[in-house]
């Protein structure tokens, strides 16, 4: 259950940890993170890796971060998840496991973990609330990380009842923003997307294809806002459920890459190859519990992706 407000566990002065600071959420969380007064740390992975105990356990006693954000995680789309099974579910619990231990055993004052929607039923009641996890049979196409994630939540439930470890978890919707990863192979639909409408368009491509029927609904929170509730929950919130984020509206994936190729100016045609996987017909999380705690997204997706957009053109193009 929620902390009082009174109550607020204060970032100020600490030294925090944000692991993964080079992927987009946690790059996301390092910059929402300057305003608070912290000391931040981070360490690449030519430092320590993270899916290596001995190592974390180590760099964690040289460092000595009071507060970790646990945003590592080897992370990709329907293609990767699906070619890649045992990558995804060996590195994932293995940075899960060294950097939640390493925290406990190094007295971390608190610790935020990051899973993924991906973690609910397949078939979960829309919107989802938190309560539906483990409830029924996950999505056969990322289940290989949705298994990890879960162990990650798991293993923060798990330190807090036995060692009274003040471990969070939060389960974030679908992300995009700066820093994402637009591999053509492993990344996620909105990355996947600019890319393929920024080439077409750069081409003169008459058409983009889009894996699926393009019906299955999915709601899509800017990185941005993510590491704001991250940061929210860090502060107020102090329980062994975890807590959805999300902006509580959803659409179809047509809908979304309309609205992707608007934003990047493609004018061709959208194609969608239904002899490839949908996923999961739709997933919309349940924000009660955020709401009611005070906290709510704040970024129209429009303006989000244009500047996910600029940062490819940027950084990727």
């Amino acid at each position: 259950m929620a902390e009082p407000i009174d109550l607020m566990f204060n970032l100020s002065g600490k030294r925090v940890w944000v692991a993964g600071h080079r992927g987009m959420a946690g790059s996301a969380i390092v910059r929402r993170l300057e305003s608070e007064r912290c000391d931040i740390i981070v360490a690449g992975r030519d430092e320590v890796d993270l899916r290596r105990q001995a190592d974390v356990e180590a760099w964690i006693e040289r460092a000595r971060p009071e507060v970790v954000f646990c945003a590592a995680a080897k992370v990709g789309g329907i293609k990767a998840n699906d070619s890649l099974p045992a990558d995804f579910l060996y590195d994932n619990l293995a940075i899960e496991l060294a950097v939640i231990h390493s925290a406990y055993k190094a007295g971390v004052k608190k610790l935020l973990f990051l899973g993924s929607t991906c973690v609910f039923p397949k078939m979960a009641p829309q919107p989802m609330p938190e309560s539906a996890l483990l409830s029924g049979p996950l999505e056969p196409t990322n289940e290989w990380y949705a298994v990890a994630k879960i162990a990650g939540i798991k293993l923060c439930q798990a330190y807090r009842r036995q060692y009274g470890a003040d471990f969070i978890s939060v389960m974030p919707t679908n992300l995009y923003g700066l820093r994402d990863n637009y591999h053509p192979d492993h990344s996620h639909v909105p990355a996947a997307l600019i890319r393929r409408m920024h080439e077409a368009k750069q081409s003169g491509a008459p058409t983009v294809t889009i894996w699926g029927t393009g019906t299955p609904r999915r709601e899509f929170l800017s990185a941005d806002d993510l590491a704001d509730a991250c940061v929210f929950l860090m502060q107020r919130y102090s329980g062994e459920e975890m807590v959805n984020i999300g902006i509580g509206t959803d659409m179809t994936i047509a809908e979304f890459a309309s609205t992707i190729a608007d934003v990047v100016g493609y004018k061709g045609k959208l194609v969608y190859d239904t002899s490839k996987p949908d996923g999961t017909p739709r997933k919309l999380v349940d924000t009660a519990k955020l709401a009611a705690l005070g906290w709510r997204a704040m970024t129209p997706l429009r303006d989000g992706l244009a500047k996910a957009y600029e940062d490819f053109i940027r950084n990727h193009a």
